[in-house]
């Protein structure tokens, strides 16, 4: 088959939640929400995405909440512990993709420092032929440069490409270029759209 399937990571293949940590650090609930969207929260988070490099963004939001010193810590040190776990139902359906030698992509806004951190703790990332990280490229989805790494890296454009990312924006910047590109919502969408596409 020359058509190849495109999985973002977060919030597609597992579950990504900076309270997920940090709940186990602070007690207070109002304290809880306070911080992650105030000190880190999802866009400070997202600098890494893009490429800054960890010790420039810890230190500085250090400086900013020195009171806070050891929980900023604690997002680079124990990362791998706002990851939620897989998805229900999606791990299962890459298999089986990867079964039916359907060439496999991940496509994923991810820091290049914390991307190496998760990646070896996880095998599913064994089956796919390749894995554009944000980070590490120093461009994020949904901008058209990180979409055009993936076309070149597979030697795919167009709808030859199907693409499943649980950001609408990143959805339509895919569906720019002529992607099948569909937004994730659950598993069983999911694969009833990738039997309308003809991969199940």
């Amino acid at each position: 088959m020359n058509k190849a399937v495109v999985f973002d990571v977060g919030r597609v293949l597992f579950g990504w939640q900076l309270r997920a940590l940090f709940e186990k650090i602070i007690a207070d609930k109002r304290e809880l929400e306070w911080f992650v969207d105030t000190v880190v929260t999802e866009e400070w988070h997202f600098q890494h995405d893009r490429g800054r490099a960890l010790d420039d963004m810890v230190a500085e939001r250090i400086a900013q909440f020195p009171a806070y010193a050891n929980h900023i810590k604690a997002y680079r040190e124990r990362f791998n512990e706002t990851i939620t776990g897989p998805i229900a139902g999606v791990h299962p359906i890459v298999h089986e993709l990867n079964g039916a030698g359907v060439p496999l992509y991940c496509l994923t806004n991810f820091g290049h420092e914390l991307w190496h951190g998760f990646r070896p703790s996880q095998p599913i990332f064994d089956v796919f032929e390749d894995i554009v990280v944000s980070g590490t490229e120093q461009i994020a989805k949904p901008q058209a440069g990180i979409y055009e790494i993936v076309e070149e890296r597979s030697g795919r454009e167009g709808a030859d490409l199907f693409f499943t990312d649980d950001n609408a924006d990143n959805i339509a910047a895919a569906k720019q270029r002529g992607w099948d590109a569909h937004l994730f919502t659950d598993a069983p969408t999911l694969r009833a759209q990738l039997e309308a596409s003809g991969f199940l």
